[in-house]
């Protein structure tokens, strides 16, 4: 264990995960005990396709979560050149080369559209960054032209702009989006997500999964949450606040955000690693990056008692800093 001494309990901000789950609901015993109903997967994709605003419930695809359907979408074009636009989800690129594709990350929109298979996280994990919906047209209409295919993941699309997201143009554009639904309704462990796709290909990937690919309990979760908007709508209000009452804490301790969404902030530092050990020490897990020695990312703290702890730890941090000693 890398911090054996930390307090605890430990307070997880490593994650983008909602930390206000939607109620559990009281679901009937023989949910668990029968085989989900066909009716219900139908139900599923109706709701999932209002929710999204995906053309038809025929363009909608329900899975055991984005993670089973990344290398299925990915083997939807011939192997080619894949290209995702990083820094991001590292999943992509190794379901990209499951599909057999020649995988790599690019640093800017406009390369994409040397791919046969391009992939664009919006908003972005960990940044947060937006890429337009016209933009993503456009892409998606030049990787039609050559028989490649552009790869939307909006798993964050929940708490981002709706003017950005692609998932009403998919038939059109011949695109497909990936929406996850654990993050923002914080029940990642029900594993449930979807892929928006043109119905010949939505029809595809509903084939190759099967029948009975999500689990009873998951479908009547998933119906109940996508169909209760007052929920949505006020859960967006509060993540809203509290996400400014984070961002708050975090400049105070001279780490003002530069990207992110209401569900995680991302922040740029040159004690990046100090900070990230010091929070370890003091029983607080953020996200570091490998790849991003010098970012980290906090997720949103599930109550006011961890906020302030996380708030006394960065003013023990900031103290220590600016007194020019390290964090120890």
């Amino acid at each position: 264990m890398r911090f054996p001494d930390a307090p605890e309990p430990w307070v997880d901000l490593s994650t983008g995960i909602n930390p206000h789950a939607y109620p559990q609901l009281d679901l009937p015993r023989d949910i668990f005990t029968r085989l989900p109903e066909p009716l219900r997967s139908t139900e599923l994709c109706r709701v999932a396709a209002r929710n999204y605003h995906a053309p038809s419930p025929a363009n909608v695809v329900a899975a055991p979560g984005t993670q089973i359907l990344l290398p299925r979408v990915m083997s939807l074009v011939k192997p080619g050149r894949a290209l995702v636009l990083a820094p991001t989800y590292a999943e992509h690129i190794r379901a990209a080369a499951i599909a057999g594709h020649r995988s790599n990350y690019v640093g800017t929109f406009e390369a994409l559209f040397d791919a046969d298979l391009a992939v664009v996280v919006n908003p972005n994990n960990p940044d947060g960054r937006i890429v337009e919906r016209a933009k993503l047209r456009e892409l998606a209409y030049h990787m039609q032209s050559k028989g490649g295919l552009l790869v939307v993941d909006e798993a964050f699309m929940d708490v981002g702009p709706q003017e950005a997201s692609l998932a009403s143009e998919v038939e059109a554009c011949r695109a497909i989006v990936l929406r996850s639904f654990g993050k923002f309704f914080g029940l990642a462990g029900i594993r449930l997500g979807f892929a928006l796709a043109p119905q010949d290909l939505a029809q595809r990937l509903d084939d190759e999964l099967g029948p009975w690919a999500v689990s009873g309990p998951a479908m009547e979760i998933g119906i109940a949450a996508l169909s209760d908007e007052v929920w949505q709508n006020k859960m967006r209000r509060r993540l809203s606040e509290e996400v400014g009452q984070l961002d708050r804490i975090l400049g105070r301790a001279g780490l003002s955000p530069i990207g992110g969404t209401s569900l995680f902030r991302f922040v740029e530092t040159q004690f990046a690693k100090a900070i990230f050990d010091a929070l370890g020490r003091a029983g607080i897990l953020v996200r570091g990056f490998q790849d991003l020695p010098s970012a980290l990312r906090f997720g949103l703290p599930a109550s006011m008692g961890d906020l302030r702890r996380l708030d006394l730890a960065l003013q023990k941090i900031a103290t220590r800093r600016d007194s020019g000693v390290a964090a120890e």
